[in-house]
């Protein structure tokens, strides 16, 4: 039996996994990803991401950064015709390395399992999972439950009764769109989607994807990309492979789920990422650090829960601020405001005239 079965292998939970190492517990990291396929997003590294790192003296091997690296972002707002840039300081990373290499930090003393897990049951010890992997499935047995497997957490469906509003992340790779330069976007379209769409270039490849309500999300995702090659002549026919997940937005401070009775959650399985970029590496990391530093500090499972959840008080309320922050942006006269204005875009000078006048 294991002390602790950590269902998923994703910044938090490989963050979990390696600070819980050498503790002398029996430890079992549960990796679902599937070879060479990266979760749906634009792969871009936030300044607070990097920051979550540092914290941790971890440098960054060069073998995870992709051409090109660009420093603004591209906002475009198709229904209105506007397009503004805004300074951006993201790493572009290739994000299937970026989680590989996060688990080869693990150390040998946790097991390491690659396999999905497809059912799960409490029992008087602790918990049942059904895992399948290696083409077999096997019953594992464990104390307590780390649900770190995203935004469509089978951790999270069992043991809290608290659904979070979800989108479908779809993503697509083009080798060529006809772009003059490469850059990466933000596009907003509330005609085909009331979130967001981004495009980054990865090593010669276009990648473009956007969050959509789930009913019709194909439809919605082929319609916003004729809207945008119609009005900047885009190339979208040439696509090498499409990708999609859920992806969460959570809507008030209860979308937020920590842990009860041996269960926790950590990263977007918790619900933790913004509402309004859709970022999420930074909050795996740190509730995933955050989590281990309740176990470290030892007690029972009830305290361990309580002490997570206080350590998570902080990140809770960031993202609950970006709530607000996501009115600013998704509200279609509000951001016309602003765009319209040039507060905070690079393409106005400190003198209010346009760059280029």
């Amino acid at each position: 039996m294991f002390d602790i079965a950590v269902i998923g292998a994703g910044p938090a939970g490989a963050t979990f996994a390696r600070l819980m190492a050498g503790q002398g517990l029996n430890i079992l990291l549960l990796d679902g990803q599937e070879e060479h396929n990266s979760k749906p997003c634009g792969g871009l590294l936030a300044p607070d991401a990097q920051k979550a790192l540092a914290h941790f003296d971890l440098v960054l091997p060069k073998s995870i950064l992709v051409d090109p690296q660009i420093f603004s972002v591209k906002t475009i707002d198709v229904a209105r015709r506007k397009i503004r840039y805004y300074s951006r300081h993201y790493l572009n990373i290739d994000r299937y390395a970026f989680d590989r290499w996060l688990v080869s930090l693990v150390p040998g003393t946790v097991e390491k399992r690659k396999g999905r897990c497809l059912k799960l049951e409490r029992e008087s010890e602790g918990f049942r999972l059904l895992v399948s992997g290696e083409g077999k499935k096997d019953w594992i047995q464990a104390r307590q439950l780390v649900g770190a497997d995203g935004a469509n957490s089978l951790v999270r469906k069992n043991f809290f009764d608290h659904p979070v509003k979800h989108y479908v992340a779809i993503q697509q790779w083009y080798r060529n769109t006809g772009a003059d330069a490469p850059f990466y976007s933000c596009v907003f379209d509330e005609e085909t989607s009331e979130s967001c769409s981004w495009s980054i270039c990865k090593d010669g490849s276009f990648i473009f994807g956007g969050c959509f309500a789930p009913e019709g999300c194909r439809e919605a995702f082929e319609r916003q990309k004729k809207r945008l090659a119609d009005y900047l002549g885009f190339d979208f026919s040439r696509c090498i492979k499409t990708e999609a997940c859920l992806a969460l937005r959570p809507r008030r401070l209860r979308d937020f789920q920590t842990g009860k009775d041996g269960v926790y959650l950590i990263g977007e399985a918790a619900g933790f990422i913004s509402p309004s970029s859709f970022e999420g590496i930074s909050s795996a990391i740190l509730s995933g650090s955050m989590l281990a530093e309740a176990f470290l500090e030892g007690g029972t499972a009830e305290r361990t829960a309580a002490r997570y959840r206080r350590k998570t008080a902080h990140l809770r309320v960031k993202l609950a601020l970006k709530m607000g922050k996501r009115w600013f942006m998704y509200t279609p006269l509000v951001r016309s405001w602003i765009m319209r204005t040039g507060i905070g875009s690079i393409d106005v000078w400190p003198s209010g005239t346009e760059a280029g006048q």
